[in-house]
This record gives C-alpha cells, sequence and structure tokens, in this order.
C-alpha cells in the first residue's frame, strides 16, 4: 500500500489486477461519490401514478426492501426532483421493477420531457400506474418521508404485488446498463 501526500492511500493488486485510489473524507467532492456509489450495481424501478387523469412517473435506481411485516420498500429521491412532490400526493403509487431491455423506458421516465408516458406502455389500477414488461409491480402508499442530504426517503407500504420471478431485471452500474449472467451457479462451493 502507498500513501500519498493528501492523505489517499493507493492500494495495489485489488480489483481485477487494477489501481484503487481510496479517498479521505476531505477529499470526497461530487464526481468522486458518484463514481464510488456508481461502484455498486443497483436495479431500476419507475414509480408512477395517475394525476388527474394522466400518468405522472419518474425511474429511481435507489430501491431497497425494508420490511416483511409489514411490508415495506424505500426509495430515494433528489429534493430538487421536480416529479415527486406531485408523486408524494397521490394515494396510491405503482412500483415497476423494470426488466431486462427496457433501457429506452428508463430513459424517457429519466427525461425532462412532460409527456414521458408517451413511447412507455402503461397501465393503472386504482390510481397507481404500472409500466408493461417490467418483472414486478408493487401497488403502495406513501407510508413517511425522510430528509436526508439533498435526498428525502421515502417509505413505501405495499398492498399488493404481481410478479415474473424468472424475469431478469435492468440493472445500472457504473453509470450504463448491464445484464445479468445467465449462467447458474451457486453462491455456496458444493
Amino acid at each position: 500500500m502507498v500513501h500519498s501526500q493528501r492523505g489517499d492511500r493507493l492500494l495495489r493488486g485489488e480489483a481485477n489486477g487494477g489501481e484503487r485510489r481510496l479517498k479521505s473524507a476531505t477529499s470526497l467532492d461530487e464526481k468522486t461519490l458518484r463514481e464510488a456509489f456508481g461502484c455498486f450495481p443497483s436495479g431500476v424501478i419507475a414509480i408512477c401514478g395517475m394525476e388527474g387523469g394522466d400518468p405522472v412517473g419518474m425511474a429511481v435506481s435507489s430501491f431497497t426492501s425494508v420490511s416483511l411485516a409489514p411490508p415495506l420498500v424505500s426509495v430515494c429521491l433528489q429534493t430538487s426532483s421536480r416529479t415527486w412532490p406531485r408523486l408524494r400526493t397521490l394515494s396510491r403509487l405503482g412500483l415497476s421493477v423494470l426488466g431486462e431491455g427496457q433501457d429506452d423506458v428508463c430513459r424517457a421516465l429519466a427525461g425532462r420531457d412532460e409527456d414521458r408516458f408517451s413511447e412507455v406502455g402503461w397501465e393503472e389500477e386504482q390510481g397507481a400506474v404500472f409500466v408493461h414488461g417490467a418483472v414486478t409491480w408493487f401497488d403502495c402508499t406513501l407510508r413517511a418521508e425522510v430528509p436526508a442530504g439533498d435526498h428525502a426517503i421515502a417509505l413505501l407500504e405495499v398492498g399488493h404485488l404481481w410478479t415474473v420471478p424468472a424475469a431478469n431485471p435492468l440493472v445500472f452500474h457504473a453509470s450504463r446498463f448491464r445484464r445479468l449472467d445467465s449462467g447458474e451457479r451457486s453462491a455456496v462451493p458444493a
């Protein structure tokens, strides 16, 4: 291991044979954080609902299961979002776990266009909006919202769900969409 004058550490022979620079707390900036956070792959969901007869929604990559009893999930949303203030007031929200190959759907729902749904197949169920082709649908209600820096953490209670367990989700990693390895391997050595 090599130390730099700024307190950063350079690690060799790790991370697939490459070098990694560990940043000290004083050298963190937005670019470095985005790069580091991007090292963790995540699924992509659409969070959508009906507002005045029209669908409104957005793409989110920070989604986590929280509790089985009661069934709770969470999503993190930027405080600068113009869409989340509209969604948070709705009585029902549909969370759609996007499927492999739904890159364009994600881009449409992440865009700045007012009509994000013009090229997106969807359906409505009692106010919750779900995206066609998703691997799982969660019908949710907002239970709580917690401020968290430049984001808000929304805690959502799941009322109903529909799933296609064999379908592969859309994966976002290192600022790109990826595919899961289709090879069947055990997580535990035999």
